[in-house]
């Protein structure tokens, strides 16, 4: 059967009004991108009752697909879901609830990932094993490499790489050569190569006991060390753990594309010489829990609430390309084209995901600063004055990578709020 005589058939299917055939009709439009009438039918067979048709609709209306954003409908759709026993609902008021705003940030968010888990849903295996895989003790390092087995024999393919890496490197357990070389081989099979070589030298202090799931501890206070106050630069080490640099790579990889930065007149974004790497921007709708971990983690060492982030970018530089110096403050006309309720860029965290075998620094000009790339490191630094004007002594620059590559994840922090939720 084609894919028009398939559609067709669905229709016929979701004549009679049918919950499930509504809901597959609508997932069958989605993939087509025909969103407007998948809206429609995926509402239609929420309010049904159907429980998978209520995390769709409310993950549209989540995000704004074919509608404008409304977090807290989307919340009680969920919450209509969650009490018809659906997990994958608990997962996703968990991710809201994580970003403080539409929902409490409490301990149902545990209770919450636990559910999902004891269900093995895929992506709340891999949130909660790179959870565990930032505490030292030995007992939660074997917790991050079952769940991520978990995963990864559910057809987990970021598990599957974070597995790999674990099984070959013996973190969590002794080397499993063997395994290794047989799970590299299938993950080749479809595509799939191996990640960079990703150590970071500490694990950063954890709050909770071995043992315990909280994923609150991504807002625990990180000390910042001053570099430079003209500019106003700091840096943090093991920010992030070798599990979430390398879940940033392994979720960028197949969306990379050639750098662009802002045109100064126009606003719009354009490919010029100046900036020669290549990067992924992650849609809120792209983001899993594992990867809001990640950037919840970095606004708040930057001080700064999540739904003040712009997209996380992640960006690949290799043998050569730089990004030449700048400013990451924007021009206004860029700022009117895109939220300018938010204003403009307060404040950039960058965190550095693997080793550079030479060159790759972020150099401050006017500070005489250059700050080495080191796996987990992040660097914070002020686009703008107090009084919100923006700061020329901000100026910086990528030097070239000279050998190796460089990959690293950039946050953009608004004056106001930018995201939804």
């Amino acid at each position: 059967m084609n894919e028009d005589a398939a559609l067709l058939d669905l229709r016929r299917r979701a004549h009679d009004g049918s919950p499930q055939a509504l809901y597959q009709l609508a997932s069958a439009l989605v993939a087509r991108h025909e969103l407007d009438e998948a809206f429609t039918l995926h509402r239609r067979a929420a309010e049904a009752g159907l429980a998978n048709a209520q995390i769709e609709y409310a993950r549209m209306l989540m995000y704004g697909v074919a509608c404008d954003a409304e977090p807290l409908r989307a919340a009680e759709w969920l919450l209509r879901a969650e009490s018809a026993g659906s997990p994958v609902a608990s997962y996703f008021l968990a991710l809201m609830s994580l970003g403080g705003r539409t929902l409490p940030r409490d301990g149902r968010i545990n209770e919450r990932v636990l559910r999902a888990v004891r269900a093995d849903y895929p992506p709340a295996l891999r949130a909660a094993a790179v959870h565990f895989g930032r505490k030292a003790d030995p007992a939660d390092q074997l917790r991050c490499l079952q769940l991520l087995e978990r995963g990864a024999g559910l057809g987990d393919v970021i598990a599957a790489r974070l597995f790999l890496e674990r099984i070959t490197h013996g973190e969590g357990d002794v080397p499993q050569p063997e395994a290794a070389a047989d799970l590299r081989a299938q993950l080749q099979a479809i595509g799939v190569g191996s990640l960079p070589e990703i150590v970071v030298p500490e694990f950063a202090r954890s709050e909770t006991a071995p043992g315990v799931l909280s994923m609150d501890d991504v807002l625990q206070p990180m000390d910042l060390h001053l570099q430079s106050t003209r500019p106003r630069v700091m840096t943090v080490d093991g920010l992030l753990s070798a599990e979430e640099c390398r879940l940033l790579i392994a979720n960028a990889e197949v969306h990379l594309t050639r750098s662009r930065t802002v045109d100064p007149d126009t606003g719009l974004p354009m490919e010029q010489e100046i900036r020669t790497s290549s990067d992924a921007s992650f849609d809120a709708i792209q983001e899993d829990l594992a990867l809001r971990c990640v950037q919840l983690r970095m606004a708040s060492a930057a001080g700064v609430p999540l739904d003040h982030a712009e997209h996380l970018v992640v960006l690949r530089y290799e043998p050569g390309q730089e990004y030449r110096p700048h400013r990451d403050y924007r021009p206004p006309s860029s700022i009117e084209r895109d939220r300018p309720e938010a204003g403009n860029r307060m404040r950039t965290i960058c965190a550095y995901l693997n080793t550079v075998e030479a060159g790759g620094q972020t150099e401050f000009p006017v500070a005489g600063l250059r700050v080495e790339p080191r796996p987990g490191r992040a660097v914070v630094f002020e686009n703008l004055h107090p009084d919100g004007s923006p700061d020329p002594d901000s100026l910086h620059a990528g030097l070239p990578v000279e050998r190796g590559e460089k990959w690293l994840a950039t946050l953009w922090l608004r004056q106001g709020r930018y995201r939804a939720f």
